[in-house]
């Protein structure tokens, strides 16, 4: 009996000092968490040349981590803050839907409506599908169009508008039966935005202003860039690194398509929208149904039900324990050991962006860029998981840093293949001068190529910074070579002839499988203009 007194009050003692000690450990588990955190970020940013990051991280309704790395620039010496704003670019989609699962709980619409009911001139390629075509069918990629399909009609920076996108989208081709197949697009996200204003009257720039970034504070947050203060100098600028250099550029950050990627932000406000994401819409930390919400419990629910099935790679089984993978409204969705994951990417030339919420441990982040390495944004954030998941150490940076040496070897073995295959000696069957013409694509519009000083130049009308030079590969293709070396989209340009020697059509492709799928110039079919 003595014996087990003895060890009941030892078990007794140690209960009771393990309570008082519990919550400094755990503030000091968080410190160093975040300093291993630390230490991998400036890793990151040295072996990807990532000039600026910022990262913040809720746990448990608290912002345990709100900071900035690095330069605003390269080359300068403004530091990145947690109130540096970057572009968020397509993580500016969940806030589109979060305005809409607004109007749904004020009644004004339902998942179920149809766009047409709203939107009288909205078409789809089939007409079927464009009668049966829903709110939730903006929202979910599974349209029946190709991956980035009319991408060019919106970015690069163009002179087209949203009404030109909702008149071309009808033109563009299918690739998938309605509903079937996963395929990300932002046509029908910017469509969603004209749903959004056509029902409050209002633009989707004020809409995302007065019932998203004022109600949470989100003071510095902007809907494009242009509304940026011109005295606010704590904005990031964009490099894209070419041959080893970093390149400061002006930016294109799809300033008339707010709703599907236009938002500027930073870490700071970022956080406020995030832990309203943990919340279920909820404003601040507290989960009080009484106090203002931006959406009901039941729409986070919905945004955040799988709508689109994704495929699963044997790999991400093994590696990461995902076994299934979806979109939702949104936001994309998977099981990561044990966990599901919220997540969404964002990228515009120059910058990417993550975010990441796990709601079952009350955890969420944002990671900011102002360089558009998705190998960088994919180490760090698989580090801030490692360390809050308590997962099994691995070294993310070298993994990624594997992985793109691994790529662009892959690539540039490809494209030598491909330039030994060449016939050298085949040549045009016309005189340059013939195919220098004016072309018509029934969704993007006009193409012009020119001949000038015995040299073919092409230029996308609505699209300025699309100007190269035609080169000539081999039979009637050729490749231009835009003189903006940094959108690195060089594409193939292959002139098809008809029966009489004349030009029946004009088809281009990516030269490299690297290059931004929004560059959907496959989906171009120009002909001459009469």
């Amino acid at each position: 009996m003595k014996l087990l007194s003895n060890t009941l009050f030892s078990i007794t003692l140690i209960f009771t000092l393990s309570l008082l000690v519990a919550t400094p450990l755990q503030a000091s588990s968080i410190e160093e968490k975040n300093t291993k955190i630390e230490l991998a970020i400036a890793k990151v940013m040295s072996t990807f040349q990532v000039p600026g990051v910022a990262v913040a991280i809720i746990k448990d309704n608290k912002v345990v981590m709100s900071k900035g790395f690095g330069v605003i620039e390269q080359g300068k010496s403004a530091k990145v803050t947690a109130d540096t704003l970057f572009g968020i670019a397509s993580n500016t989609k969940a806030m589109t839907v979060a305005l809409l699962a607004n109007l749904v709980d004020e009644g004004k619409l339902t998942w179920q409506t149809k766009v047409i009911d709203i939107i009288p001139e909205f078409q789809m390629p089939n007409a079927y599908v464009t009668s049966e075509f829903t709110i939730t069918d903006l929202l979910a990629h599974n349209s029946g169009l190709g991956l980035g399909a009319g991408d060019l009609m919106i970015w690069p920076h163009t002179t087209l508008t949203n009404d030109d996108v909702i008149k071309g989208i009808k033109h563009l081709p299918v690739i998938s039966s309605f509903r079937s197949e996963f395929a990300y697009d932002n046509l029908l996200y910017i469509v969603a935005g004209e749903v959004i204003a056509r029902v409050t009257g209002q633009s989707w720039n004020e809409v995302v202003q007065q019932r998203i970034f004022s109600p949470l504070g989100m003071k510095n947050t902007r809907a494009t860039f242009s509304q940026i203060d011109k005295q606010n100098k704590n904005v990031a600028r964009a490099h894209v690194p070419l041959n080893g250099k970093l390149n400061v550029i002006g930016g294109n950050f799809i300033e008339r398509f707010g709703a599907a990627a236009s938002v500027a932000s930073s870490v700071n406000d970022m956080s406020l929208w995030l832990q309203a994401q943990l919340n279920q819409g909820v404003y601040g930390s507290k989960t009080d149904d009484k106090l203002p919400r931006l959406f009901s419990a039941k729409q986070s629910r919905k945004m955040w039900q799988a709508q689109t099935l994704r495929s699963v790679s044997e790999q991400a089984t093994q590696q990461d324990k995902t076994h299934f993978s979806a979109y939702g409204l949104g936001w994309f969705m998977k099981d990561y050991h044990g966990v599901k994951l919220i997540h969404h990417s964002g990228g515009i030339l120059g910058m990417v962006s993550k975010v990441v919420l796990v709601p079952e441990e009350n955890l969420a982040m944002v990671i900011l860029t102002n360089q558009q390495s998705g190998y960088a944004l994919n180490a760090i954030y698989h580090e801030i998981l490692n360390e809050y998941l308590e997962l099994e150490e691995k070294d993310w940076i070298a993994y990624y840093h594997a992985k793109q040496q691994k790529n662009i070897a892959k690539e540039k073995k490809r494209l030598a293949k491909i330039a030994d295959s060449v016939n050298k000696n085949s040549a045009h069957s016309l005189p340059l001068r013939d195919y220098a013409q004016s072309y018509v694509d029934s969704w993007y519009g006009e193409i012009d190529i020119s001949f000038k000083n015995n040299k073919l130049h092409m230029q996308f009308a609505n699209t300025a910074a699309l100007q190269g030079t035609l080169e000539h590969y081999q039979h009637n293709t050729f490749i231009v070579r835009w003189h903006d070396r940094t959108l690195e989209a060089d594409a193939f340009v292959n002139f098809n002839l008809n029966e009489e020697g004349g030009i029946n059509y004009v088809t281009m492709k990516a030269v490299s499988l690297a290059t931004d799928f929004s560059f959907d110039f496959h989906d171009l079919r120009l002909v001459p203009k009469k």
